[in-house]
């Protein structure tokens, strides 16, 4: 049994010490990048009350697409909220809501609700949108409800918001 064990030890360590050529490379990988789109203002008007955008580059399979809505600003600083964005009746009922698709190709933008005719232009006329881009690397972390510390945990605070079409 011992022969067995040093035989087996021997051709181990003649085998993991063998050298030859270096093997031919292999396909070059995919690399996810964050990265943060904003869209020029929309106005969302009948009869679709909704506005696509193209990336520029498509994002990965494994990639998440969230979207923000500018609502206003504190002390200089612009407030974003995450989509879907909800709006009700004062007696509790669902009146609309800014929602969003996408595919790994573009971003469609809409207002989802009843009589979307009668909304203030307040709601549908000049609203701004981001898109963050978040590699599926950061998939356990669960709360984007943050705009800025999204864009923080990502290291994107110092990069350039790319301009959608």
């Amino acid at each position: 049994m011992k022969k067995i064990y040093l035989f087996l030890l021997a051709a181990a360590a003649t085998i993991s010490s063998c050298e030859g050529p270096a093997g031919p490379p292999g396909p070059a990988g995919f690399s996810s990048e964050a990265i943060v789109y904003e869209t020029a203002p929309i106005d969302f008007n009948a009869p679709s009350f909704g506005m696509f955008f193209t990336f520029p580059t498509a994002a990965l399979a494994s990639d998440h697409v969230l979207a923000y809505r500018l609502v206003g600003s504190d002390n200089g600083a612009d407030v974003w909220k995450l989509l879907p964005e909800q709006f009700f009746f004062t007696d509790g009922t669902f009146d609309f809501a800014y929602n969003y698709d996408f595919t790994r190709f573009d971003v469609n933008f809409f207002l989802d609700g009843q009589e979307l005719q009668t909304l203030s232009p307040d709601f549908t006329q000049n609203q701004i949108f981001r898109v963050v881009i978040v590699p599926g690397t950061f998939a356990n972390r669960t709360d984007f409800t943050d705009y800025d510390a999204t864009v923080r945990a990502l290291g994107l605070e110092s990069k350039p918001v790319v301009k959608l079409k």
